[in-house]
Formats: structure tokens, C-alpha cells, sequence
């Protein structure tokens, strides 16, 4: 006899139970894990803690969320929704496909956990939103001519995912440090260069980060420039 294969443990693979307490409901556990998630970090979440900022035992909690794992499912699926995408008949892919990824920056950096938990779930996270954007942009890929739209998107997603967990990391680290980023940034150019000493190239990266006026801007500069060589190469597979 063959062997039962096991449910897949994700909160959209699971029927929901009943709720027995209506004041509580589920939207209104996500909405503030959402809002712990920002303010604490994914380390500072726990399901007793949201328990006790909602009032609530953790017992209760779990006749919504089975774990938190799920919950943490329905944060991201939440938040995805905010995530923008040009229609498919947008007449340039370029400029569309840009635009996407820079609202899916803008919504990790307003959400600073978001990007390291989507590269570490990869395709496990299946809620609707997640998958509606994932469809807007297998259109928008497809409207353009690419053969295989899944690999564009994972091309382009790899490298926002990417760059966006590093700088939610970054800015993290400098909200903790109680400072601006460019008091931050400028506390740490003197140890910086210290270690640069000799090295020529690295010497001259450090200069040009001291150079820079606007902190924000030369890392969405940054953002933009590695975007547009991923978007250079997938024009040259598109063209074959």
C-alpha cells in the first residue's frame, strides 16, 4: 500500500476552522503582526507577545493561526498586495518592468523583514496576492515576447529580493544606531578608509561613498544601475 503523502504546512493549504471569538478575527492578528514586524523585527515576534498587544491569550490566537509560520504567510501575503504592476499592454516592458521592481524596493524597505523571509520561502508562500502579482508579471514578461516569462521574473525577482534584504539590513543597523544615515555614514568613513589603506581600488569606492550628498539617493542610483545590467540582458536574450 502506498505510503500517505503529508499535507503541505502552509496556512493556504489548510481548511480554516470556525472562529469562536468573532471580536477577534484573523485580519485583525495579521494587521498587527504586520505592525510588530516593523517596528520589532521577525526576532521580536512571538505569538504570546501579539497575544498580550492584542489582548488576547496566544491560546486564542492559534484558533485563527495554527502556528507562526502561518502567520508569518499571511504578513507577507498581506503586504504583497501593496506591491504595484504595470498592466501587460504597458508600451514599454522596460519601463514596466522597472517600475515593479522598484515598488517591490519600496515596499520591502517599508517592510524591512519582507525580503529576507521571501528569499528564504522561495515558492512556499502561495496566498493570493503573492500569486496575483506573480501573475501580472508573467503578462507583462509574456506581452513582451519572452518564450519562458518564469525565468525573467526569476531573474529580475533574485536581484530585487537580493539588493533589498541588503538595505533593509543597512537601514536597519542605522535605526538601531539611534542616528541619520549620513551621521552614520560618516562616523564610519574614518575606520573605513583605515582599512582601505593599500588597496588601490577599494581606497577609491570609499571616496566616492564619502562623495555622496544624499545617502538615499546614491543607494537607489545603486538599485537603478544594477537593475538596468539585468534588464540589459534579458533584452539580449529577447532579441535571439
Amino acid at each position: 500500500m502506498a505510503a500517505k503523502s503529508k499535507p503541505i504546512p502552509s496556512v493556504w493549504t489548510r481548511q480554516q476552522r470556525e472562529p469562536d471569538q468573532p471580536a477577534l478575527s484573523r485580519a485583525a492578528i495579521v494587521r498587527e503582526a504586520i505592525a510588530m514586524l516593523d517596528a520589532e523585527g521577525i526576532e521580536a515576534l512571538s505569538m504570546r507577545k501579539l497575544g498580550a498587544r492584542l489582548n488576547a491569550g496566544a491560546t486564542s490566537l492559534y484558533r485563527h493561526v495554527a502556528t507562526k509560520d502561518e502567520l508569518m504567510e499571511l504578513a507577507v501575503d498581506e503586504v504583497a498586495a501593496e506591491i504595484a504592476v504595470p498592466p501587460a499592454d504597458s508600451p514599454d516592458w522596460r519601463a514596466a518592468v522597472t517600475e515593479a521592481a522598484r515598488s517591490f524596493r519600496t515596499t520591502a524597505l517599508r517592510h524591512p523583514w519582507l525580503a529576507s523571509v521571501l528569499g528564504q520561502a522561495g515558492l512556499a508562500y502561495l496566498g493570493p496576492n503573492l500569486m496575483s502579482y506573480a501573475e501580472r508579471l508573467a503578462a507583462l514578461f509574456t506581452a513582451a515576447g519572452f518564450p519562458e516569462p518564469s525565468r525573467a521574473i526569476d531573474t529580475v525577482m533574485t536581484y530585487a529580493i537580493g539588493m533589498s534584504t541588503t538595505e533593509a539590513a543597512w537601514l536597519t543597523t542605522i535605526a538601531r544606531s539611534g542616528e541619520t544615515e549620513a551621521d552614520f555614514i560618516a562616523r564610519l568613513m574614518p575606520a573605513a578608509r583605515r582599512a582601505a589603506a593599500g588597496h588601490e581600488h577599494l581606497a577609491d569606492s570609499y571616496a566616492d561613498v564619502a562623495a555622496a550628498i544624499d545617502p538615499a539617493q546614491a543607494r537607489e542610483a545603486k538599485f537603478a544601475y544594477g537593475l538596468e545590467v539585468v534588464l540589459d540582458g534579458l533584452a539580449l536574450r529577447l532579441q535571439h
